[in-house]
């Protein structure tokens, strides 16, 4: 029988549990604010350029300043805000350079994750895509007209999101396809600004692109997402610049 003494839990005294609760609640509250202003951003709420005030987020949503700039804080690591000294805190306005930049980076990462997907995706795996490219096809023709309801297209570009993450999932690089995501997160408000103004797309646009990815041939996948996605860039350039133009031309406005 063992002599050795009980280990005992440390006591921890009433001020200490009272301070592991009151970070447990800050965390808990920032995360919601992130979560509340993400999703406003990417909803198209907050448009690029839009002023954010922190103590009208903190009133609105019942919490103190702190959490609120922690999430702010997290946002603009994101990519999705930028903050300046004696400016304050806005829904970060792309240049002509950055969108560029940024589909560039799209292109590369897309490219490796349809590589990766016509090397190892199923039968199984392709007559999903196939069938959400369909689906897709369909969406994008009932937003026909800059009237069609604004919830309804952001539904659809939420679609969209979803499947390139499929094909980043099938591909099965997690890390891949997380880089995407975070990619596509900042392009989502972008876009979110130009989606009433976006030309109607080529019939079976995304049905295409599927089946150049099951194809089995990666340099045919390869070459079909790097066209798909350097037509959306220039579909973007045409809206959101003036001919030539480097700034961003839809108008800055305050959150509501």
């Amino acid at each position: 029988m063992s002599t050795q003494p009980a280990r005992t839990q440390p006591v921890r005294s009433p001020q200490t549990e009272q301070g592991v609760r009151a970070v447990h609640q800050e965390n808990t509250l920032a995360q919601k604010a992130y979560r509340l202003v993400r999703e406003r951003i990417l909803k198209g709420d907050y448009p690029p350029g839009a002023a954010l005030s922190r103590r009208r987020l903190a009133d609105e949503f019942g919490m103190s300043l702190l959490p609120v700039a922690e999430a702010l804080q997290r946002l603009v690591n994101d990519g999705l805000l930028e903050s300046r000294p004696r400016v304050g805190t806005r829904v970060r306005t792309p240049s002509r350079d950055e969108v560029k930049d940024r589909y560039l980076l799209r292109e590369a990462l897309e490219s490796q994750s349809a590589r990766l997907f016509a090397e190892r995706a199923t039968p199984k795996d392709k007559a999903e895509i196939l069938r959400m490219a369909k689906h897709l096809d369909h969406l994008y023709a009932c937003c026909d007209g800059s009237d069609t309801d604004h919830e309804f297209r952001l539904s659809v570009r939420v679609y969209h999101v979803k499947f390139h993450l499929r094909v980043a999932e099938i591909g099965g690089c997690a890390l891949l396809r997380q880089s995407i995501e975070r990619e596509q997160d900042l392009l989502f408000s972008w876009l979110s600004d130009t989606a009433a103004q976006v030309h109607p797309l080529p019939q079976r646009y995304h049905s295409e692109l599927a089946e150049a990815l099951c194809s089995g041939d990666i340099l045919v996948a390869d070459e079909a997402i790097r066209q798909h996605i350097r037509y959306a860039l220039d579909e973007l350039l045409k809206i959101a610049y003036q001919p030539n133009g480097t700034r961003w031309r839809m108008a800055p406005k305050s959150a509501r």
